[in-house]
């Protein structure tokens, strides 16, 4: 059954680069309306008018910096102005800064809990206020394998992943009564900027701990997320759905 999402605004936090980037262009081919957002203007509009121009959907390029609340308030405003709200969320951006717990600062737990964490939480209570009204809508928090597994040197990152998981199951309970539904899904190893940097002894090391064998691609885990987003999972909610070759 081929997924179909025409009439449906979805916004894409962290979606100029990596998962982001191919969830939004999963979102764009299915027929939805695409906000694409990043830290970076004029790299959103960039990305946006890339995947309207493969794809033929309707886009929108806007910076999001979701450690800067009044640039998330702008944000929304043009999306209400050009297509009145959101009906699909995806929290996809996210940041690490990765140390030994004992030479972590305050500032690299604070700066990583306020973007993956807090920063999810604002951008979801403005997103949500439509999806209630209308008593339709779809949010995917995007967690991690590290959430469930731990992982030395991301105290921070680990924490505020774990915190998405309460968040949603939480969430889901809540929205479910108005038909807003709220799932996870955790990636594993994937080929991204992120991984591309790291040691080879290091992947080695990592990809030892896979069954398949491999990295994930960023197409696979916006494929978990597509089904989310539609009717195939209309009796789905408060879930995370793992995608890690089987590591977890």
């Amino acid at each position: 059954m081929e997924i179909r999402l025409e009439g449906k605004t979805a916004l894409v936090t962290g979606s100029t680069r990596g998962i982001g980037r191919a969830i939004a262009y999963a979102l764009a081919r299915a027929g939805a309306t695409v906000v694409v957002t990043g830290t970076d203007a004029e790299r959103a509009r960039r990305t946006a008018q890339s995947i309207a121009d493969e794809t033929g959907a309707k886009t929108l390029g806007l910076r999001l910096d979701l450690s800067d609340p009044p640039s998330i308030d702008e944000a929304f405003k043009e999306i209400e102005t050009a297509f009145g709200g959101v009906d699909v969320l995806i929290n996809n951006a996210g940041i690490t800064r990765d140390k030994l717990f004992l030479r972590m600062s305050e500032q690299d737990w604070e700066e990583v809990i306020r973007v993956n964490l807090t920063g999810t939480f604002l951008v979801t209570k403005r997103a949500v206020k439509k999806m209630i009204k209308q008593r339709w809508g779809r949010i995917v928090n995007l967690t991690s394998v590290v959430a469930f597994t731990g992982n030395a040197g991301q105290t921070n990152y680990a924490a505020s992943k774990a915190g998405l998981v309460g968040f949603t199951k939480s969430l889901a309970k809540e929205l479910a009564p108005r038909n807003v539904l709220v799932n996870a899904v955790a990636p594993g190893f994937i080929e991204t900027d992120m991984t591309a940097g790291l040691p080879e002894e290091l992947k080695k090391r990592y990809l030892e701990e896979i069954p398949l064998g491999r990295f994930g691609r960023p197409e696979e885990v916006a494929g978990a997320v597509l089904f989310l987003c539609s009717e195939l999972a209309s009796y789905v909610t408060g879930t995370v759905v793992h995608v890690n070759g089987g590591m977890y």
